[in-house]
């Protein structure tokens, strides 16, 4: 495609991927050449190459010449200079690749200028210029390129200097002045200048626009954008942007009308598009090579190694069960690699199995198996998966379809603690410069968008956040659905200009990338150095990383591995490592028996807290209605419980027909050995697979298309499967009626199948967390603390599970404590890790200087820590956590004399170290005694002192709380704590109890009075909002520490949660006024006539609104049950409730509540018709 009928092409364009600068979506961009009747354009990103090859690749499909670029920084001096004057000397330059040499050179350059030139932009500089200047065309750029910025500057002789280096540089017609009419002032002065040195030194024009937006209104959005990039407002007068609304992506006669004077610089832009011309090689793999020994193949050593690898799993196949079919399994591996032997990927799994190998010998766990790799019996041998695939059912051509060249996708789950090392493991074996992670994208999301443009725009902070959390929860929902959806927002943009102009920028930019970040687990590793194929750049942690993102790195034919973390994997080694510490033998978890009735009881109870891949409560209600009984039920949890299977009623089917409710129908015989595993619902991808081989005579390759084609939805391409299916089934026996019915069976239920490859890999260590947590639930619990120690939700959400488990959890101890939360026989103790202010060094250099002899007092800590490494800071936080109660000391006192004895220390530690104890001997023991500061003699903090100190330095109470008391009444009145209203739905009526830590009370727009208030239980913390009508009534309440209940309707999106309250009470009146019933409790057998005489008279004054009920009983007999007449209602509460018990013995009253219910919805329409406060 070199020849260019346009007679204009744009050479210096800006996309999406000048991160937050460009706003020129690529498709947009193409759809607008197309609309200008261009057949060319050029994309020229500042100092990356990020979007190139998704650019190179959409062009060529829209028949549209692409040609890559990039707008380079240039340092001023050398690269390697940064100082204050680097930062500000910097000029631009447009690069343009010709060929292959020079998309390669630009490759270099973009990543030089960012691996080594980076100085707040990527830079490069002349030397590095010259050394890979071919195949390249260089244009002088914008104003701020070397030459228009000393032409602007009236410096003629240094700009033709510059000139003539560039034209030396890159050759004749290699370099063009570039001129540009784009509606700021000094533009037409620069390019006159520009025109003359094009004639006097024989430098050909170019004429360009620098585009950064698509169309002229798109001006006002741009710049807000440049407003998210350096963090300010519009309102602020130094903001950032350009001094004209002229920089979008103009039309061949509008840049011919400007430059007619110049039609030479039009001409010459088509004659660059021709010149340049790219020749991507999308064919071949660039695979690394794995060393063997002289003279030795890949396939040989790979053969080699698998054979090895089978005869060991064939022993453990073979102990489990004797009787397997030696020769089926021999037949499967012999067909799997002549598979991927013939398809070149024995390099592959070499590479794969090798860095497994290394993690298991370095203690790093490696998962079982993820996505359809488990399928594979070659990945068995080879200790790449933990799957026997035959005794599971798993189809190898689910993960290597021979029919279609592609390559395997062998994703691996680390121990989150390991995979770094194993990634250092793959640089240091292939090359620094041949490994590499991968990029990803981070976009403005709607939300994200909004909240980005409001700060922008200077909206009120409040105001914007309401706006947001209009957006309906969707995933991935758009601004245009969104506001399809949610008509108040509409309603919004049409009552306020702020609005309005808020969403309409939204529009403009929603979707644009807004960062480039590192992907979790990607990692390429090529064949030669990556910036031969690719633009490097350097991550936020140093790490290698790739301009290119996933799908684009495996275009080009490179090698793509992922190394997933996996937080459970941690967990299920350092639980074997605290039974070992315990005494006790760790279970072998590759040989653990999946018939455990202990851990099928625990998933039968829903009891999954911690458990993987089961513990949400969705998946717990899911388990008590299943009852798991083998493992093939909890392969099939692990694909059902999806929104597909959930909303087509699959689930339902699978657990009626389980459990006989419903019967079970297979419409062909044949179905039933391969749907009778899940009760004859079509649950796995392989079932669709099989069904199609058995009954249609499929191959498996061709089965996997059919898979892969009921994925995509694709009407002809099904059309066309249907055919086949139909008439393999025909030819197999099958009427033609029922084939077609079939057909459309699997259609509509096999598009919701699960790879079970996949399901049965994650089952696996979903049944090994599970079974240590039935078996070892102490050292499996301190484990999920310590995994999730960083995270105060989760730790307080684990605790609580601990106490629901009587799991005492203990406060940190500098005698008891390790570095993380550890096993204390019966107990869990906390680590010192998870004390504000307490780092790795701090613990290391206590828990070595205890190894002598537990602590005996602050004072005897003071003289024996290095008190350079464990400074007074760490000391206050350790006592006030709780840390140093085992020395018997009031925390009061020890904080107190605090000072004194981090001085007392020092002054030892001197005198042990100090020259003069060589001289004159050491001190005597007593001298040291009696120089001991005094403890003050003074009385411990308040209960709330303590227990708020606790929360300081721990994120959370942990010896108590002062909910504690209030237990009975929060149990009986509430419905949800700040832990199990996660799991409640937006929209639902919630009533949970609490402590008020923080209250904010503010005027509306219209001066009436409302608050947003927090909330404290003993899990965590709730915030509410009190709107006005609420307020009036409740505002006194509303004051630090008060213990109150919370009625209100949960408003929740992906991020947050919050409650709009309905009702607002103080605790001790919760019994008053949700009280229905009251129940009185008398033993016949020790109360008699003057008891009830009593009690009536007791009633009588407690008048109320409450029905009551009179419970006669005669133990070991019958209760009568007596409701008081109407004329006696009640008021509940704690003055009743005593008087009772006085009377006829504790535990003698007794209320039930009522039901959490809506009271009012006049709150929540505030809300909805003001969307805002």
């Amino acid at each position: 495609m070199s020849g260019i009928s346009s007679s204009f092409v744009h050479l210096h364009v800006h996309t999406q991927y000048s991160l937050l600068d460009g706003a020129i979506r690529i498709n947009h961009l193409l759809d607008r050449v197309r609309d200008f009747g261009m057949d060319a354009v050029a994309i020229t990103d500042h100092g990356s190459m990020f979007g190139a090859l998704e650019f190179y690749l959409r062009a060529i499909d829209e028949d549209i010449k692409p040609v890559i670029g990039c707008e380079c920084y240039l340092a001023p001096r050398k690269l390697t200079d940064k100082t204050p004057q680097d930062a500000k000397g910097v000029s631009h330059l447009i690069l343009l690749a010709e060929n292959n040499q020079g998309y390669s050179n630009l490759c270099k350059l973009a990543s030089i200028a960012q691996l080594k030139g980076f100085y707040y932009k990527p830079r490069i500089d002349k030397d590095v210029l010259r050394e890979y200047c071919g195949g390249l065309i260089a244009l002088s750029a914008c104003l701020h390129g070397e030459i228009p910025a000393l032409a602007g500057m009236g410096k003629i002789a240094e700009a033709d200097e510059a000139a003539r280096f560039y034209q030396d540089l890159f050759g004749e017609n290699n370099f063009f002045l570039e001129l540009q009419h784009n509606g700021i002032d000094i533009q037409k002065d620069i390019n006159e200048a520009l025109i003359d040195m094009g004639k006097r030194l024989s430098i050909p024009l170019v004429a360009t626009n620098d585009c950064h937006y698509l169309d002229k209104e798109d001006a006002r959005a741009h710049e807000i954008l440049l407003c998210v990039q350096t963090g300010k407002t519009v309102k602020d007068p130094s903001h950032f942007k350009f001094e004209t609304d002229q920089l979008y992506f103009k039309s061949g006669e509008e840049m011919s009308s400007f430059f007619a004077g110049t039609t030479d610089a039009i001409e010459n832009t088509a004659k660059i598009a021709a010149r340049c011309n790219l020749d991507f090689d999308f064919n071949n793999y660039h695979f690394p090579k794995f060393n063997t020994s002289p003279g030795q193949t890949e396939e040989e050593l790979l053969e080699h190694k698998v054979s090895e690898g089978f005869e060991r799993v064939l022993l453990k196949i073979k102990s489990k069960n004797p009787s397997v079919d030696e020769d089926y399994y021999r037949k499967r591996l012999n067909h799997e690699m002549s598979v991927l032997v013939s398809m070149g990927f024995s390099g592959y799994f070499l590479i794969v199995a090798d860095f497994i190998q290394y993690a298991g010998e370095n203690n790093i766990p490696v998962g079982p198996g993820r996505g359809s790799a488990a399928g594979s019996l070659v990945a068995y041998s080879l200790g790449i998966t933990g799957l026997d695939p035959i005794e599971h059912g798993l189809i190898f051509e689910r993960f290597l379809n021979p029919a279609r060249k592609s390559m395997p996708d062998i994703d691996v789950d680390f121990c989150i603690n390991g995979r770094d090392r194993v990634l250092k493991y793959v640089v240091d074996k292939y090359g620094e410069d041949r490994v590499s992670q991968i990029t990803t994208f981070g976009s403005m999301k709607t939300r994200a968008v909004i909240r980005d443009v409001g700060r922008a725009l200077d909206i009120p902070l409040r105001e914007v956040d309401e706006i947001a959390k209009m957006i309906p929860d969707v995933l991935n929902i758009s601004l245009d659905a969104a506001l399809k959806q949610e008509p108040r927002l509409t309603e919004l943009a049409g009552q306020k200009p702020e609005i309005e102009e808020l969403i309409g920028i939204c529009r403009t930019l929603e979707g644009l990338p807004r960062h480039a970040s590192t992907h979790a687990a990607g990692v390429v590793i090529a064949d030669k150095p990556l910036d031969e194929y690719l633009p490097l750049y350097r991550g936020k942690n140093g790490e290698l990383v790739t301009q290119y993102d996933m799908k684009r790195v495996e275009k080009i034919g490179l090698i793509k591995f992922d190394f997933l973390g996996l937080r459970n994997l941690t967990v299920i080694a350092n639980t074997l490592s605290l039974i070992s510490k315990q005494g006790n033998t760790p279970p072998d978890m590759e040989k653990l028996a999946l018939d455990d009735p202990d851990t099928y009881r625990l998933l039968s109870a829903g009891d999954t807290t911690g458990v993987f891949q089961l513990e949400s409560k969705g998946m717990k209600d899911l388990l008590k209605r299943v009852i798991p009984e083998n493992f093939d039920d909890i392969t099939a949890l692990v694909a059902l419980y999806r929104p597909g299977p959930i909303e087509s009623g699959m689930i339902d089917d699978y657990v009626e027909r389980k459990h006989g409710r419903r019967s079970v129908e297979y419409p062909i015989p044949e179905l039933e050995p391969i749907l009778k595993e899940t009760y004859g619902v079509i649950v796995y991808q392989e079932q669709v697979m099989k069904i199609a081989g058995v009954l249609a005579g499929y191959s498996m390759a061709e089965a996997d298309d059919l898979r892969k084609a009921m994925g995509k939805k694709i009407v002809e391409i099904m059309a066309a499967q249907r055919e086949r299916f139909v008439s393999g089934a025909i030819a197999n026996g099958v009427h033609k009626a029922e084939a077609d019915k079939l057909f459309s069976l699997i259609d509509k239920f096999g598009g919701y199948g699960f790879n079970k490859s996949h399901s049965a890999a994650y089952a696996l260590i979903a049944y090994q967390t599970a079974f240590l947590k039935a078996h070892y639930p102490i050292e499996f619990m301190a484990s999920l603390l310590t995994s999730e120690m960083n995270s105060t939700d989760s730790v307080v959400k684990f605790i609580a599970e601990c106490g629901s488990h009587g799991i005492p959890v203990l406060p940190p101890d500098i005698n008891e404590s390790e570095r993380e939360f550890s096993v204390s026989g019966t107990k869990i103790r906390f680590g010192l890790v998870a004390v504000k202010n307490v780092g790795e060094g701090a613990i290391e250099t206590v828990i070595e200087a205890r190894k002598e002899k537990k602590f005996s007092s602050l004072f005897d800590f003071c003289e024996r820590v290095d008190l350079k490494k464990v400074n007074k800071r760490v000391i206050e936080s350790l006592i006030k956590c709780g840390a140093f109660d085992s020395t018997g000391d009031y925390r009061s006192r020890m904080t107190a004399v605090l000072d004194d004895a981090v001085e007392y220390g020092q002054r030892v530690q001197r005198e042990r170290t100090g020259p003069q104890i060589g001289l004159f001997g050491s001190a005597k023991e007593n001298e040291t005694a009696r120089d001991l500061p005094r403890m003050p003699e003074i009385e411990e903090w308040e209960e709330k002192d303590l227990l708020a100190f606790e929360k300081e330095y721990l994120g959370f109470y942990i010896t108590g709380h002062p909910l504690n008391k209030h237990e009975e009444l929060l149990s009986k009145f509430t419905n949800a704590d700040s832990l199990t209203i996660k799991d409640m739905n937006d929209g639902e009526i919630v009533r949970f109890g609490g402590i008020i830590i923080n209250s904010r009370i503010i005027q509306t727009r219209k001066g009436d009075t409302m608050a947003y208030v927090v909330t404290e239980d003993m899990h965590g913390s709730i915030e509410t909002t009190v709107f006005p009508s609420i307020y009036s009534s409740i505002g006194a309440l509303l004051t630090t520490d008060r213990p109150v209940i919370v009625q209100g309707r949960i408003q929740k999106d992906e991020k947050s949660l919050k409650v709009l309250a309905e009702t607002l009470v103080p605790l001790e009146k919760a019994e008053e006024l949700w009280t229905a019933e009251i129940h009185f409790n008398i033993d016949v057998t020790v109360s008699g006539r003057e008891s009830l005489l009593k009690l009536k008279e007791i009633l009588m004054h407690h008048p109320g609104v409450t029905k009551g009920f009179i419970h006669l009983r005669y133990p070991g007999k019958t209760d009568v049950v007596i409701a008081l007449p109407d004329n006696i209602k009640l008021k509940p509460g704690i003055p009743l409730t005593r008087e009772v018990n006085e009377l006829l013995g504790y535990g003698s009253v007794s209320a039930v509540c009522a039901p959490v219910e809506n009271h009012t919805r006049k709150n929540n329409n505030y809300h909805r018709k003001n969307g805002k406060v």
